[in-house]
């Protein structure tokens, strides 16, 4: 039996939380934006990779993060005292590499799991959120939730300053929409995170701490208007807009259009905007198609908050 996972793209940051918002989200038209895993058991272990973006992936599939992920689920497997079996992996990558959406993520939380489904889940969600966030660290260098886990959980989600209980589900914001654009070039999430300051002054922390405890506290309100007054990102947009070109331009001119808020996605180039009109929203979205995207691997998606996150797919959508 073959089991299908989607893992869904995710904003990291969210302006206001670096390294500790996290949200993930979807497209209206539903197109899969994310990474799909499908796993069925075999006489070997074995990882194929097809896809839009397969070509961005190592071609020795051990070099890949799926496989170890396979390697780190067997470890935990063994010191669970589980029989191992040998599998075979084939990852669908329809995520960008470098993009700001998650990819890494979407990869590691569909091959996660996707394994866990296949030995019928001995390993409860906070324990799959840890090895996910491993696999992540791996990638960028550093250790944070902010995409595996609403990638995982879904919906918009706040990390804790715990091992136990890494994250916890905000109330988010279902009836506004995201707009979500990808301009076709790359961004690495370690190049991104080194153009950051090791030091911020005390005026910063101060407005970090605000920004963020007022937009908690209007997610648990519903207060749209205090939520998005102060979506400010004085933590890493001001070093970071410079990587994305055009990024201040259509800043401006969505916020002309009627966007209530515009940020960088997670360490960029994709940018995202929050609209709550479905009209204006289609607005802005072919105005980045025409004004933000660079090349043919670009795309532009009018999204909304996806509230599943990882989901096992039937096999008509799997496809």
């Amino acid at each position: 039996m073959t089991h299908s996972i989607f893992a869904p793209a995710s904003i990291g940051n969210v302006s206001v939380g670096f390294d500790i918002l996290g949200m993930a989200v979807k497209p209206v038209d539903g197109t899969l934006l994310g990474d799909v895993v499908s796993i069925e058991a075999a006489s070997e272990n074995t990882l194929s990779v097809v896809g839009a973006f397969a070509n961005k992936l190592p071609s020795d599939p051990k070099e890949n993060i799926v496989w170890q992920c396979i390697e780190l689920f067997d470890k935990y497997l063994v010191e669970a005292s589980h029989t191992v079996q040998t599998v075979k992996l084939t990852l669908d990558k329809k995520m960008p590499v470098g993009s700001g959406l998650g990819s890494s993520a979407c990869s590691v939380v569909a091959a996660l799991h996707a394994l866990n489904v296949f030995y019928k889940k001995p390993f409860n969600d906070m324990l799959m959120l840890t090895m996910m966030g491993e696999m992540e660290a791996k990638i960028s260098g550093s250790l944070h939730y902010d995409n595996v886990a609403p990638c995982f959980l879904g919906g918009l989600q706040l990390m804790l300053p715990s091992t136990v209980n890494v994250t916890r589900t905000l109330p988010g914001f279902s009836d506004y929409y995201y707009i979500m654009a990808y301009p076709g070039i790359e961004v690495s999430t370690r190049a991104a995170r080194e153009v950051l300051p090791t030091s911020y002054s005390r005026a910063d922390v101060v407005t970090f701490g605000q920004n963020l405890a007022a937009f908690v506290d209007a997610c648990h309100r519903q207060d749209a208007e205090q939520a998005f007054a102060k979506f400010n990102d004085v933590v890493a947009e001001p070093y970071r807009s410079h990587l994305l070109p055009g990024f201040d331009n259509a800043r401006k001119e969505l916020l002309s259009m009627g966007s209530v808020a515009v940020g960088i996605s997670g360490s960029g180039p994709t940018l995202f905007a929050i609209c709550n009109d479905a009209v204006k929203a289609e607005q802005q979205a072919q105005w980045l198609k025409e004004h933000y995207v660079q090349n043919e691997l670009g795309f532009v998606h009018v999204c909304r908050l996806d509230e599943q996150g990882a989901i096992e797919l039937s096999d008509a959508s799997a496809s």
